[in-house]
């Protein structure tokens, strides 16, 4: 099913879509003259990062195509994993990097969305264990987890697929010297806060499963 968006004409438009990162829209129409994208209240995509400049890339409509540049922003823009060094028309199904902190995929007028454009991100949960960061739904969690909560989250990711028993949990939790004596009870509140710092972004799904006499199982995260 074609994920584009239509002009004030009935034609199709360009667009752009969210993958990975924090921002108020999930995909943009481009039917402007030029789209900014940054941190700035001010641009036409947003992206709620830091490590985005306030203006950091611009999509512009030309004759030839839409080109991406780089607005000399400080973390840089990338094009398909690459740094872009010059202004660059854009191909279907492209992917623009905003420093690390977003990914945005381009989808050509005329062209049929991949399924990973839909209207809506649906139940996913993401990490990026070098960076330390967590996106439910295509939503980043921010503020970031607590310690606690997030190496019981790394484990089940980590072990996505399966169920990880309690004594897991303790040793990837709480360091050897404490270890010794963690009740059940402790145990079950840290993933419920889990549960609860993820429902703050999706209250619809339990992403955080309790296999009762087992453990712990992570639903939703890709394979």
């Amino acid at each position: 099913m074609s994920s584009l968006a239509r002009g004030n004409q009935g034609q199709d438009v360009a667009m752009l879509m969210i993958r990975e990162g924090s921002s108020p829209r999930q995909q943009w129409a481009l039917q402007g003259a030029a789209i900014v994208i940054g941190r700035g209240d001010d641009c036409h995509v947003i992206i709620n990062d830091r490590q985005a400049s306030r203006h950091h890339a611009r999509v512009t409509q030309t004759q030839d195509g839409h080109v991406l540049e780089d607005l000399d922003s400080k973390n840089g823009t990338f094009l398909n994993g690459q740094p872009l060094t010059i202004p660059t028309v854009l191909k279907d199904g492209d992917e623009i990097g905003i420093a690390f902190a977003a990914k945005l995929g381009f989808v050509d007028a005329g062209a049929t969305a991949p399924l990973l454009f839909n209207n809506e991100i649906g139940p996913v949960i993401q990490m990026d264990t070098e960076a330390k960061r967590v996106w439910v739904a295509g939503q980043e969690l921010d503020p970031p987890l607590s310690l606690a909560q997030y190496r019981l989250l790394e484990l089940l990711y980590e072990s996505r697929g399966r169920v990880v028993s309690r004594e897991e949990v303790v040793t990837a939790v709480w360091a050897e010297d404490d270890a010794e004596g963690v009740s059940e009870q402790a145990i079950d509140a840290l993933a419920r806060r889990l549960r609860e710092r993820i429902s703050e972004v999706d209250p619809d799904h339990q992403y955080v499963a309790t296999v009762r006499g087992h453990g712990f199982r992570l639903e939703y995260a890709p394979e």
